[in-house]
C-alpha cells in the first residue's frame, strides 16, 4: 500500500490523499486549499493523478477544505462512486452549490477586469451546478456499515465527532496475504461539544493517518468558556455595541445557536438573554441548520433530551435568520445592539466582510472568533492584532474589542488527541501527521514518540510514502517558479502593508526630514524595480 499525500501537508486545508491499495487507486477526500494566495493557486492546478485511475473516493466530512475540489473533479470527467455518511451527503448538497456560486462570483470579478485590459475571459474552477450535479455520485452510508470494495479491500466509517456525519475511516487491506488495518481520523473532534457525539475511540491500527490541527495547542474547558461567551454578550451589548461572530456556516454555526439556547432556559440569564437579538445572517448556515434539525439521529444525549422534552435545542425565541441581502444590510442600519452570527469563519468571503466594515472601527462593538484561522486570512489578521485591515479596499481600523474561544474548536487539541491515542489498546506500528502547520506537527510528533516510541513522519505536499512510512519519492511540482513568484509577492505585500500602518501610526509624531527623504528614495527605487520586472 502506497500513499501520496495530496493536500493538508504541513497545512490545514487542501485535504487529499491518494491511495494505491489492493489493486486500487481511491482518494481520502478532496478539498479546498484555503488561506494563502500560494495555498488557494492551489486549487486551480491540475489534479496530480489521472482522474481516469480513481476507481473511488471515501470522503470523511462536508468541510469545504475536505469536500471543495470534488465539484472539480466532477467537471473533469470523474464518474466513480463518493461514499460519505448520510449527513455529509446532505450537507454537500448544499455547501458544493454554494461554493460553486462563490466561484462563479469571483470569476466574474475577475474577467470584467481582464476584458478591461483587453484579455479574453477565463472560467470558474466549476460552477453551482457542477456541484449540484456531481451530488449524483455520491453514496450515503450509516456509521459502522461496511464496504466490501473486493476481496482483498473493504472499509467502515465511525464517527470522528468533528460535525454532523464527520467520519473516522478504517481500512482493512490484505497484500501478499497479510492483512493490515489503516486508519484515516479524519478532523477529530473536541470532547463535550454541543449537540454532536464525542469522537469515536478505537482498539487498534496497524497504521495511522492522523490530523494535527492544534497539535502544539490547549483549548479552554467549554464549562468556563460558555460562561466567558454570555459575559462578552452582555458587554458589548451594555457598551451599546454589536457582537460580531465570524463562523463556519455549518457546524460551529448550529453548536454557538444550541448554547444561546441553552442559557436562553437558565435562571438569572434568560430574562436578560431573551432581550438581546441573535441574528444567523449566512444562507447557507441557514440551510445547514435545517439540515442539522432533520438529522437528530447524529445527536448525543443531551440534544435529544430537548427534543424529548419538546424543545427544538436549534431555536429559540429571540432568534432571526437574515435571508436576503436586504436583510443583512438592515443590520447595522438600524442601531439596535445584537448578536451577528456570519459566515466565512475565516472573513474570507460572505457576509461577514459586510459585518466587519460596519463593526471594526467601533470601540463599542466585539469580534468574537470561535474557530481556527489559517494563515494569510483576514481572521488570522485581525486576531493576530494587526490595527488596519482593508476590507473590499477600503482601510478599516480595528478599534473594536477582539476576542477568540479556542473550546468552541471543533478540532482536539494536543491533549485530546494524545488521550484518542492513548486509547488505543494495541497501538499503531507508524504514524503520519497531516492537516496542521508544520510547527504544530513538531510538537506533536515529539510527544508521540517521547510517550510512544512510534515513528511520526510529517509528508510534504506531494510526498509517496509506503504504508510502513518509508519514503517512496518526494515531488513538488507544485512549486514552480510561477509559486514562488507569487509566494515574494504575498512577503512583499505583507511589508508594504505593514509599513503603511506602521507611518500612519507614527503620524503625529515628530519624524526628522531626512530620515522620510531616506525612506521615500528608497521606496522609489524599489518602485522602479517593480516598474522594469513589469516590461
Amino acid at each position: 500500500m502506497n500513499i501520496t499525500f495530496c493536500g493538508a501537508s504541513r497545512t490545514v486545508t487542501g485535504s487529499c490523499h491518494l491511495v494505491e491499495a489492493a489493486g486500487q487507486k481511491f482518494l481520502i477526500d478532496c478539498g479546498m486549499f484555503q488561506g494563502k494566495l500560494t495555498d488557494q493557486m492551489l486549487n486551480y492546478e491540475d489534479f496530480p493523478f489521472d482522474i481516469n485511475e480513481i476507481d473511488f473516493v471515501i470522503l470523511t466530512h462536508a468541510h469545504i477544505d475536505h469536500s471543495g475540489r470534488i465539484p472539480k473533479l466532477y467537471k473533469q470527467g470523474y464518474q466513480g462512486k463518493i461514499y460519505c455518511t448520510n449527513a455529509t451527503k446532505d450537507l454537500c448538497s448544499i455547501m458544493l452549490a454554494d461554493s460553486g456560486h462563490i466561484q462563479e462570483k469571483e470569476i466574474e470579478w475577475v474577467n470584467r477586469k481582464r476584458m478591461r485590459a483587453g484579455k479574453k475571459p477565463t472560467e470558474a474552477m466549476y460552477t453551482a451546478q457542477d456541484g449540484i450535479d456531481s451530488i449524483k455520485l455520491f453514496h450515503g452510508l450509516n456509521y459502522e456499515e461496511e464496504v466490501k470494495i473486493n476481496k482483498n479491500l473493504k472499509f467502515r466509517l465511525l464517527d470522528a465527532g468533528h460535525m454532523l456525519g464527520s467520519a473516522i475511516v478504517e481500512l482493512y487491506i490484505t497484500e501478499n496475504g497479510k492483512k493490515e488495518k489503516v486508519v484515516f481520523t479524519g478532523d477529530l473532534g473536541n470532547v463535550n461539544m454541543p449537540i454532536i457525539n464525542d469522537p469515536t475511540y478505537i482498539e487498534d491500527a496497524d497504521h495511522l493517518i492522523m490530523e494535527s490541527t492544534y497539535g502544539d495547542r490547549l483549548h479552554g474547558e467549554i464549562s468556563d468558556q460558555s460562561a466567558e461567551f454570555i459575559d462578552i454578550i452582555f458587554n458589548t451589548i451594555e457598551r451599546g455595541g454589536n457582537l460580531i461572530i465570524p463562523s463556519f456556516a455549518v457546524g460551529r454555526t448550529q453548536e454557538l445557536l444550541y448554547e444561546l439556547n441553552k442559557y436562553s432556559n437558565l435562571k438569572g440569564v434568560k430574562e436578560k438573554l431573551k432581550k438581546i437579538p441573535v441574528y444567523v445572517d449566512s444562507p447557507l448556515a441557514i440551510n445547514a441548520t435545517k439540515i442539522f434539525e432533520e438529522n437528530p439521529e447524529y445527536y448525543d444525549e443531551d440534544a435529544l433530551r430537548y427534543l424529548l422534552k419538546g424543545d427544538n435545542p436549534l431555536d429559540f425565541e429571540n432568534l432571526h435568520f437574515a435571508v436576503t441581502s436586504e436583510e443583512s444590510k438592515a443590520l447595522n442600519e438600524d442601531g439596535i445592539p445584537k448578536i451577528i452570527i456570519s459566515a466565512s469563519g475565516m472573513c474570507e468571503v460572505g457576509r461577514i466582510k459586510h459585518h466587519l466594515k460596519h463593526n471594526l472601527y467601533r470601540p463599542e462593538s466585539t469580534i468574537l472568533f470561535v474557530g481556527f484561522q489559517a494563515e494569510g486570512t483576514l481572521g488570522k489578521k485581525i486576531l493576530s492584532g494587526e490595527r488596519l485591515v482593508k476590507i473590499f479596499g477600503e482601510e478599516i481600523a480595528v478599534n473594536a474589542e477582539i476576542r477568540y474561544l479556542d473550546a468552541f474548536s471543533g478540532h482536539a487539541d494536543k491533549k485530546g488527541l494524545m488521550d484518542w491515542l492513548d486509547k488505543m489498546v494495541t497501538k499503531p506500528k507508524n504514524i503520519f501527521l497531516v492537516h496542521g502547520e508544520y510547527s504544530g506537527q513538531l510538537s506533536l510528533k515529539e510527544e508521540i514518540t517521547k510517550k510512544y516510541n512510534i515513528p511520526v513522519a510529517i509528508p510534504d505536499l506531494l510526498d509517496a510514502y509506503d504504508i510502513y512510512g518509508n519514503v517512496i519519492e518526494s515531488r513538488i511540482h507544485y512549486n514552480s517558479a510561477r509559486f514562488d513568484i507569487l509566494e515574494t509577492l504575498s512577503f512583499l505585500k505583507q511589508d508594504v502593508d505593514d509599513m503603511t500602518n506602521s507611518v500612519k501610526a507614527e503620524i503625529k509624531n515628530n519624524v526628522e526630514a531626512d530620515t522620510l527623504a531616506q525612506i521615500r528614495d528608497k521606496l522609489e527605487e524599489v518602485k522602479k524595480a517593480i516598474s522594469n520586472l513589469k516590461k
